[in-house]
């Protein structure tokens, strides 16, 4: 992408029907850490890199409690996310407050894309540069948007937003069409595995991501949204690494077997000539 005359402000189409301003925050949800969002039928979890800008600076939150029923994570510009959070948030407790009822998951992700839709229909406002997955729970059962920053919204059963995504989204396209019958805990040991995957080499630990979860328990009672502690996401962590690497000695095991004792003669390094 690159300056051009169509692109001065957010009301002005290109020939080609382009919006370029609504184009450069899409792009500004591309360059933000990576975050992943997965549903069952009873059990919604978001996770989210933590990246800090410098070695010498924390990182930012990335997922947000929005209300009991759900939360958000997001990539892109942080501080607008947190603008769009408290949004939601004063929307649940007024819903809250005037129905005595939690706000539907649908509704919340209405009320956000039209949010960032008027944000393209004014010369003197400019698009919000990030792009939030709102995961929550309501009567139907669990949900999982994505709300991109043009104003158009969808409902995923799974979905990766941010840097190096598309790793993510490769291995939660190999696996969603049993997340409707996964455990929380199943959930959880994917959504990490999806964050690992955007990590190219980096090791996954507990100190560089968040995990957050919220869901309906087997008789009924809400599971409020929260995060998940830092010990318990390193114990599923090791829990993973061990389930990895048995099925790699069970087949290095194998192979010794198969190869016999001739052929780990002959494999043996010849004795030296002196």
């Amino acid at each position: 992408m690159f300056r051009n005359q169509y692109d001065t402000d957010v009301t002005t189409w290109s020939p080609q029907g382009r919006l370029f301003q609504v184009e450069y925050a899409m792009e500004a949800v591309k360059q933000g850490s990576a975050c992943v969002g997965l549903r069952s039928s009873t059990h919604a979890v978001l996770a989210a890199v933590n990246k800090p800008a410098s070695e010498l600076s924390s990182y930012q939150r990335k997922v947000f409690r929005v209300a009991d029923h759900a939360g958000v994570a997001l990539a892109g510009l942080t501080a607008d996310g947190r603008v769009l959070s408290r949004f939601l948030r004063n929307e649940c407790i007024n819903h809250s407050f005037v129905y005595e009822a939690p706000l539907p998951v649908s509704r919340l992700a209405l009320k956000l894309a039209d949010k960032a839709q008027v944000c393209t229909q004014r010369s003197w406002k400019r698009p919000y540069g990030v792009g939030l997955l709102v995961a929550g729970l309501d009567e139907s059962g669990a949900h999982l948007y994505y709300n991109c920053p043009s104003g158009n919204y969808f409902e995923y059963q799974a979905f990766a937003i941010g840097s190096r995504s598309q790793a993510a989204k490769t291995f939660l396209e190999r696996r969603f069409q049993g997340y409707n019958d996964y455990t929380p805990e199943q959930l959880i040991k994917d959504a990490l595995s999806a964050i690992k995957e955007t990590l190219q080499g980096e090791k996954l630990s507990s100190s560089n991501c968040t995990v957050a979860i919220v869901g309906r328990k087997e008789d009924g009672t809400i599971e409020p949204f929260e995060m998940i502690g830092a010990a318990r996401i390193q114990e599923l962590i090791d829990s993973m690494e061990v389930a990895e690497e048995a099925p790699a000695e069970e087949a290095s095991s194998m192979q010794e077997e198969e190869r016999g004792p001739e052929d780990a003669a002959a494999a043996a390094p010849a004795p030296m000539d002196i």
